[in-house]
């Protein structure tokens, strides 16, 4: 849309047509089109840059992660945290992470290639590409992820 800014449409699951124009100082007019009729637009509102931000927010919260498997009421978290190649802890036991101890998070299971090992205990070699299943508070998770980051 030149001098204007740039379209994006959308066709949801449910056949309902949206678009939303970026427009070049940083608003957005988000639109959804009727579903029996997806060329009659049933609501169009201008979003100033902040408000934009703040529907992100709602749409996409910040706590949120792609590798997230479950929350409980409880708080709690299960997520898959994967070690790299250069990872500080590539080739040695998980025991001397102290994960529990230093983040209150447990390493339930590790995915490794096509095998999963459960409740692997502290003498277990970790190695890079592992994919480890790590549950405890949404912090304990987060420290835990820094942790296992250290190269």
């Amino acid at each position: 849309m030149p001098g204007i800014g740039v379209r994006y449409d959308l066709t949801t699951r449910e056949s309902r047509r949206l678009s939303v124009i970026a427009h070049r100082d940083g608003g957005r007019t988000l639109s959804a089109y009727r579903k029996e009729d997806p060329d009659e637009c049933a609501l169009s509102t201008r979003l100033t840059p902040g408000e934009a931000e703040a529907l992100v927010g709602v749409l996409m919260p910040s706590h949120h992660s792609p590798n997230l498997l479950s929350t409980t009421e409880l708080g709690l978290v299960a997520e898959r945290i994967e070690l790299s190649s250069t990872s500080h802890w590539n080739g040695r036991v998980l025991g001397e992470t102290r994960m529990r101890t230093e983040t209150g998070a447990s390493i339930v299971a590790v995915l490794r290639r096509a095998e999963a090992i459960p409740s692997p205990t502290p003498d277990f070699r970790l190695a890079g590409g592992d994919e480890l299943i790590v549950i405890g508070t949404r912090e304990g998770v987060e420290t835990a992820a820094a942790i296992l980051g250290r190269e």
